[in-house]
């Protein structure tokens, strides 16, 4: 698979739920989203704005039938579906589903990485024109995967993605946290403790607001739940991990200064 600019770029988010409407009210009011209608889809789907009428992702329903909890779905740039599968099912990934067909925007096709994690691979029906950019205030900031083999997975991905090993630091306790990047920071993954190992592996995301403080007040006054923080990181931002009101995770992200 040639190594594009556009392979390995993170270009949309989905969340996945039970109540359109309600998960509309509660993300629009914690994070200042605004949203609208998806012109032309064969189902409900709705576009996630931040400031500027910028679209960073969309939402719609668990499909009937299916047994999945609210969650939200990554969705990374492959110049060529697939040669992606194909890589992906090399690496020890699997498919989760058939190839999707979205008339005029591309094709896209959900995964499993090799310790369970998921995510969606995209492969646009134009190359996008604008350059990739880091995070403003409404977009997604951060991408951090709990798994049960932290370096095994950052093979996988950077592998298969081109993305790049940063840095490492000891969490103590909670063990090593390994970060990986492009042009700028995107993200990073930690081995689940003892304590996490209940939970699935996954991808969690990190939307960036101005305040994380004022945020949480905003979740709990909205019916949601905060689950960890806030607190600063090393570096010197500051986090917030919730739970909205159908029960899917995110975080919030605030940038120091």
């Amino acid at each position: 698979m040639a190594d594009t600019p556009f392979l390995g770029r993170f270009v949309w988010y989905e969340l996945i739920t039970t109540d359109m409407k309600a998960a509309e009210a509660f993300y629009s009011e914690v994070v200042g989203w605004t949203v609208a209608p998806f012109p032309g889809a064969a189902q409900p789907y709705d576009l996630w704005h931040r400031a500027g009428n910028v679209p960073i992702g969309g939402v719609m329903k668990v499909p009937e039938g299916v047994n999945w909890p609210p969650h939200w779905v990554m969705y990374v740039g492959v110049p060529k579906i697939e040669d992606a599968v194909t890589r992906i099912e090399r690496l020890g990934g699997k498919t989760l589903s058939e190839v999707i067909n979205v008339p005029t925007v591309g094709r896209l096709r959900v995964m499993l990485d090799p310790q369970g994690g998921m995510f969606a691979i995209y492969e646009p029906s134009s190359m996008p024109t604008t350059s990739e950019a880091d995070a403003e205030v409404g977009d997604i900031a951060w991408r951090e995967l709990y798994t049960t083999d932290a370096q095994a997975a950052m093979s996988f991905y950077t592998e298969l993605f081109g993305w790049r090993p940063t840095e490492a630091f000891d969490m103590g306790p909670m063990g090593q946290y390994y970060m990986f990047g492009r042009q700028f920071p995107l993200g990073g993954m930690m081995t689940k403790t003892g304590e996490m190992a209940h939970l699935p592996t996954f991808w969690g995301l990190y939307f960036r607001v101005p305040d994380v403080d004022a945020g949480a007040e905003r979740v709990k006054a909205h019916g949601g739940k905060v689950l960890n923080g806030p607190m600063e990181v090393p570096g010197g931002d500051r986090i917030l991990q919730c739970m909205d009101t159908q029960g899917a995770a995110f975080s919030l992200y605030q940038r120091k200064g």
